[in-house]
């Protein structure tokens, strides 16, 4: 037996151009860094917003990993301009630790919601032990960054930053992690154009794993329910290209996790006790390697399941080797 979900009409980058500040619209550049995994898709993107000549007031989206090339990839794009501001969607390692850096040169402040959140109490049953080379791999691409602290933090539709003729609002987009923040850009002058810059939160070329305790799948759906009120021009994640049809593409994006929710629910019913078995139900045709990090997801969706009272657990707290039984 399977238990397939919705498909989402992911958008294919053809050329990461590795090095390059790529006008990719106006006001929007885009330096690719080389940590290309099966979790950053070809890589890191991070966004310089602001006009590209030189003395213009730029903002800069998720530095990215402290990755040599990149870093000098940066230098070369922001060469002559001012940083104003400094935006880190979150603190994943491959988003936030060049942030220091760029903070260092240029002077600016940088701008979150807040650090990542630590949780008290909870353990960690899928441990580092457990995981194969390649997952260690994978592991790494998502480790956090506890060493991030912004400078200003923002809070759900506050002012993030802004420069001649555009503003940055904050978006708080909880679910991934529970400080995610995308950022709102509107262009006076192009009011059609609003883009929003979605980090890890809607990626162009996958979907977002959810990790408890700090992502949280309840938060995830009203978050993508966030977005969607908002009606952006185009989404422009951090990995990934651009969407330009974001609304049905967020429509695809709930479906396909309600179809995903369904699915644990029935596994639930049917009888399968563990994660690891519903995961090869729910995740066919999917790279073994990514079983894990899907087993992440599948315990995000049984939590919220567990709250609706539908789900029970076995032990002190859910966790991936903990049984599962229906009520």
């Amino acid at each position: 037996m399977t238990i397939p979900a919705a498909p989402i009409p992911f958008v294919t980058l053809d050329d990461p151009r590795y090095g390059d500040a790529v006008q990719v619209a106006p006001l929007i550049r885009r330096v690719i860094a080389r940590n290309p995994s099966k979790f950053t898709y070809h890589g890191t993107g991070t966004y310089i917003v602001g006009a590209s000549e030189p003395g213009s007031e730029v903002a800069v989206i998720d530095p990215g990993p402290t990755i040599d090339s990149h870093r000098n990839a940066l230098t070369a794009a922001l060469a002559g301009q001012r940083v104003t501001a400094i935006l880190v969607t979150h603190c994943h390692s491959d988003h936030s630790p060049l942030a220091a850096w760029l903070k260092e040169t240029t002077g600016a402040p940088t701008v979150a919601f807040g650090p990542h959140a630590r949780s008290r109490g909870w353990v960690e049953d899928d441990t580092p032990e457990e995981l194969d080379a390649d997952e260690k791999e994978a592991k790494v691409e998502e480790s956090v960054d506890f060493d991030f602290t912004p400078d200003v933090r923002v809070a759900d539709g506050e002012l993030a930053a802004h420069g001649d003729g555009w503003t940055m609002l904050a978006i708080h987009t909880p679910g991934h992690t529970s400080n995610h923040t995308c950022y709102l850009l509107e262009d006076y002058l192009l009011k059609d154009q609003r883009a929003l810059f979605t980090g890890d939160h809607i990626m162009g070329w996958s979907t977002t794993v959810i990790t408890p305790p700090d992502g949280d799948m309840r938060d995830y759906f009203a978050s993508l329910q966030r977005v969607k009120d908002l009606d952006p021009a185009v989404l422009w994640p951090t990995h990934g290209a651009p969407v330009t049809e974001t609304r049905p593409f967020i429509d695809a994006f709930v479906q396909h996790r309600l179809d995903r929710e369904a699915g644990v629910l029935r596994a639930v019913r049917d009888g399968v006790t563990m994660i690891p078995d519903m995961v090869k139900l729910l995740y066919v045709g999917v790279n073994e390697k990514l079983y894990k990090a899907a087993g992440r997801s599948v315990l995000a969706h049984l939590i919220k399941l567990i709250d609706d009272g539908l789900v029970a657990y076995e032990g002190a707290q859910p966790g991936v080797t903990t049984p599962y039984r229906p009520l």
